[in-house]
């Protein structure tokens, strides 16, 4: 399977408000908190269409038949994304929604509390696949003490991940903080991380050696 959250490129509506730093546009925090910025969230849509849908037609000859891919995306960039997962060669299955539950009030409008999964698959994907029914919407709050500035909770991706058959390998071509290949591991997968940033190549690697390493250390224990 592939399971990521690239960068959205999105975040501004003109060209100076999209080549903010990643931290201008996502994150409240002040410049002594700040967390490092992520490479590639500076094309306008048009250039960042057509790069995903180059990415996404790579990574699905590296996928199984049936194979699923699951995307994160804003409200934004909805439809592009679904143009450039079906240019790419995958069958659109349509999207699950994560709700954030909390977002900043907006007076006379609503608030943008959610973002979505958009999924498809590598081709025809068969009906008795031995992988249970997962739910359409996750709730689960951002999480606390983020070490990356999109960072997704790690029951949501444990959650998520669920959709890869049981002994399968999924690759996060994004992996940022690591999360999606924490909740790979701790949920039985072989996963497959890539990251471009240094800093996030860092601390993502460190995260989940240590995560792992406590788990076990608790398993034992409770042995």
């Amino acid at each position: 399977a592939i399971i990521t959250d690239p960068p959205y490129a999105s975040g501004g509506w003109k060209p100076a408000e999209k080549n903010r730093t990643t931290n201008q546009k996502y994150s409240s925090m002040d410049k002594e908190n700040a967390l490092p910025d992520f490479d590639g969230d500076q094309k306008d849509q048009r250039s960042w269409t057509r790069w995903m849908a180059e990415w996404l037609s790579d990574a699905r000859k590296a996928c199984k038949p049936g194979a699923p891919v699951c995307l994160f995306i804003d409200w934004r960039q909805y439809p592009s994304i679904t143009d450039a997962l079906q240019w790419a060669g995958w069958i659109w299955r349509g999207c699950a929604v994560w709700d954030k539950m909390t977002s900043r009030p907006q007076k006379g409008r609503f608030r943008q509390q959610s973002e979505y999964i958009v999924w498809g698959s590598n081709g025809p994907m068969p009906v008795n696949r031995p992988v249970g029914c997962l739910p359409g919407v996750f709730r689960y709050a951002n999480p606390q003490n983020r070490i990356h500035v999109t960072e997704k909770p790690l029951q949501l991706m444990r959650d998520l991940v669920k959709i890869c058959v049981p002994g399968g390998r999924i690759l996060d071509p994004f992996c940022g903080a690591g999360t999606t290949v924490l909740a790979s591991r701790l949920e039985g997968y072989e996963a497959v991380g890539i990251e471009v940033t240094d800093a996030y190549y860092k601390l993502g690697s460190d995260r989940v050696r240590f995560a792992l390493e406590s788990h076990s250390e608790t398993e034992e224990t409770s042995e």
